[in-house]
């Protein structure tokens, strides 16, 4: 049994922005089930304390002058233990984790966060009065970036893992930041923090952490390219030994069709049938002609450009003209925002758009439609498509990161063997992805066909008990190569 203070900047169900928040609600569960004595180290932010029910004062402290306590409780569901760091001056304010209401990022992330980082490793040193001392302190994101940089000053340190969930989130500042935050000195040069004469908070995780994961295992050959890279392909390229990639699970009580509370027909493998009748559900609910036997698209998504809205927008003038109808969830950047509006409201019977994200409607949307769109340029590990398979909820997708990893194309040969579970775009372009819908529309006319797509889909083990034994067995030989 290894010791494990797991720190991620979010967790669902506490506070959730993406798909960080769901990885640090699940593995820390998975990882205590499998006797892992795990801590999940959180910021306490106004949606976090609003959501715990109880809390006791573990320690105090003060970093920059700043007084944090040191709250415990649970994760809900769980017998997670949390800790949250209480410094209300930093955490405890209106708007999101990172950013205020408007969007714009914290003037003070770097603070913020260097204060996160410094209990972090005060906790790994035990020098917090909670006796206990991990024997891996896993970290997540650049929010976390600093803890292998500080901790590699210490001879007598836990372990440390680093998990990339998207490279392209950095926690870039100025070196006036780094002198101001009084880090040492001996930190700042090419291979440490030092990046391109700027200060990287992510930096201190690649080039200090004893191993580095990303979220999938195609995710961890892209970034090692300039296109995925970053400006960081270069150290990661040296870092190549300590890289590998473990793919997320699910969550698959929240995400079960067979249990799913949001859901007025339950379904399973066996009971197919019953899922045309979310459909119909949903159809009256969205005001879409009732009809259980057209082919619905659906997506939940951020709107932003890496989520592929640039081809979908393409796609629509053509993809609006076919036998479908399209249900789009999600909010992000107002010009797509926008644009699928207008396009919903000049096509009423074909297109619905819900700007904004609706717990219980996304796993209606999931249920009831029969393939699910998800044409990422760029995509870590994704969850989206995982919980689609879980429905019989056919993705199609592009070839890349988690989406690579997960998604097989119905090709002739592959549904033959018996491996297909969905459709994937030749490359990432409009013409791709309406050919895709073509080829999907075409197998959804084959009912014999499609149903074996979906049971192959929907038998799938994407739980966290595969991914919790892989990090177990890499912290196992992180611990054995320190020795």
């Amino acid at each position: 049994m290894s010791k494990v203070l797991y720190i991620s900047s979010e967790a669902f169900p506490l506070i959730k922005t993406g798909g960080l928040a769901d990885v640090a609600g699940s593995l820390p569960v998975a990882l205590l089930k499998e006797s892992q004595d795990v801590r999940l180290l959180l910021p306490a932010y106004p949606q976090v304390l609003d959501k715990i029910t109880s809390s006791k004062l573990r320690a105090e402290s003060s970093y920059y002058n700043l007084p944090v306590e040191i709250l415990e409780t649970r994760l809900p569901g769980s017998n997670v233990i949390v800790w949250l760091v209480d410094c209300p001056v930093l955490f405890n304010r209106p708007g999101g984790p990172y950013a205020d209401s408007n969007g714009d990022e914290w003037p003070d992330n770097a603070l913020r966060f260097a204060v996160f980082c410094h209990v972090a490793v005060d906790i790994s040193l035990n020098q917090l009065g909670l006796d206990w001392q991990p024997d891996i302190t896993h970290c997540n994101d650049w929010q976390s970036g600093l803890v292998p940089a500080l901790l590699s000053l210490h001879p007598q340190r836990p372990v440390t893992v680093f998990t990339i969930h998207n490279l392209a989130y950095q926690g870039v500042f100025d070196k006036q930041t780094f002198d101001d935050l009084h880090l040492p000195v001996e930190l700042w040069h090419m291979h440490g923090v030092e990046f391109y004469d700027y200060f990287s908070f992510i930096k201190g995780g690649l080039a200090y952490a004893d191993k580095i994961t990303t979220v999938s295992p195609s995710y961890a050959r892209e970034i090692l390219r300039p296109e995925f890279g970053y400006g960081l392909d270069g150290l990661l390229h040296n870092q190549a030994d300590h890289l590998s990639g473990i793919l997320n699970g699910i969550d698959e009580k929240h995400w079960n069709p067979g249990s799913d509370t949001h859901l007025k027909h339950k379904y399973n493998r066996r009971s197919l049938a019953k899922k045309s009748l979310n459909k119909i559900e949903l159809q009256k609910q969205l005001t879409l002609p009732v009809d259980q036997n057209i082919p619905m698209i659906g997506m939940i998504s951020r709107l932003v450009q890496q989520k592929g809205l640039d081809i979908i927008l393409q796609s629509l003038p053509s993809l609006l003209t076919m036998p479908v109808q399209l249900v789009i969830l999600g909010t992000g950047e107002p010009h797509y925002e926008q644009q699928l509006v207008h396009w919903a409201n000049r096509h009423t019977e074909r297109f619905k758009v819900i700007i904004g994200y609706d717990e219980s409607l996304s796993h209606m949307i999931e249920a009831a439609s029969d393939i699910y769109l998800m044409p990422s340029t760029c995509e870590p590990c994704g969850l989206n498509q995982m919980d689609s398979l879980r429905y019989g909820t056919l993705p199609i997708a592009t070839n890349v990161g988690g989406l690579a990893d997960t998604v097989v194309n119905a090709s002739e040969e592959n549904i033959e063997n018996g491996t297909a579970n969905g459709f994937v775009l030749t490359d990432q372009t409009a013409a791709s992805l309406l050919a895709a819908v073509q080829h999907a529309l075409s197998l959804y006319q084959e009912p014999k066909t499609w149903r074996q797509l979906q049971t192959h889909a929907m038998s799938a083990d994407f739980s966290w008990v595969s991914s919790a034994d892989h990090y177990i067995s890499l912290y196992q030989q992180a611990l054995d190569e320190r020795k």
